[in-house]
């Protein structure tokens, strides 16, 4: 199994953005191809990566639920939805990106989602690296992947707010055994040139009480910005951007 990184945190703190850099950055190092799960209902890694999806899985879920009758016969379930999830498959250039899509709808998705999850595991076990951008919330983690992720990181702005959210989503996934191993906080959108330890003292402390083990800081980018509104992808961005040298850092601490 390769190395299974999950970027979590509340709307707005950068986890997309934080995701999006570090599959740029793995690629760029030649650690490819990397698998990349958008698992945020609000899917828009994609965006990120300047590719369009070829599904979800959350349509193949309600698509096979409401017509499992219909496989044809022969073909094992188990196989018929094995074969959907890698039609789901979107190919990019170093990289796949699958992505989950909505949740559940009315009715019973007990087996298919059991299925999903096995090949889900399955499909990941083939890359060295698994980048996933999740939801504010962690059940996921467990409904769509049995095996969940190596390192958790945490995205927060630079808030005091931010920091006891990120406390909050640390201690939920301990205490529902999502299945996670070390997790680190990450603070975003700061002035170019901040450094963990130029951080306003307040935050500081903020994390010392909430016990929170900082692995790194992004910077603000005006170059991303400015890729967010002419519709680019961070595949545009130069070597020397200063959110992607952070990312590049990140995954060196944690793989």
């Amino acid at each position: 199994m390769g190395v299974r990184i999950a970027v979590s945190g509340k709307g707005g703190t950068g986890k997309t953005t934080l995701a999006g850099l570090m599959i740029v950055s793995l690629i760029r190092q030649g650690k490819k191809p990397v698998l990349a799960i958008d698992a945020d209902a609000n899917a828009t890694l994609h965006e990120a990566l300047g590719v369009t999806p070829a599904g979800s899985i959350g349509e193949l879920r309600e698509d096979t639920r409401r017509n499992i009758a219909a496989i044809p016969t022969g073909i094992p379930k188990e196989t018929f939805i094995e074969y959907r999830v890698q039609e789901a498959v979107t190919e990019g250039e170093g990289f796949d990106l699958l992505v989950m899509g909505r949740p559940e709808g009315s009715g019973c998705y007990c087996y298919v989602n059991s299925v999903l999850r096995k090949y889900v595991d399955v499909l990941a076990d083939n890359y060295p690296y698994v980048i996933m951008d999740n939801e504010a919330g962690l059940e996921h983690l467990s409904r769509r992947t049995s095996k969940g992720a190596d390192t958790l990181l945490v995205c927060s702005d630079p808030t005091i707010r931010g920091i006891l959210t990120a406390s909050r989503v640390r201690d939920l996934a301990r205490e529902e055994d999502m299945n996670v191993g070390k997790i680190y906080l990450v603070i975003g959108r700061l002035p170019a040139g901040t450094k963990p330890d130029s951080l306003n003292p307040v935050l500081i402390e903020a994390m010392k009480e909430q016990d929170l083990a900082l692995i790194g800081v992004v910077p603000y980018d005006e170059q991303i910005a400015e890729l967010d509104i002419t519709g680019g992808s961070f595949f545009d961005l130069p070597a020397d951007s200063l959110a992607l040298e952070a990312a590049a850092n990140i995954i060196k601490e944690v793989s």
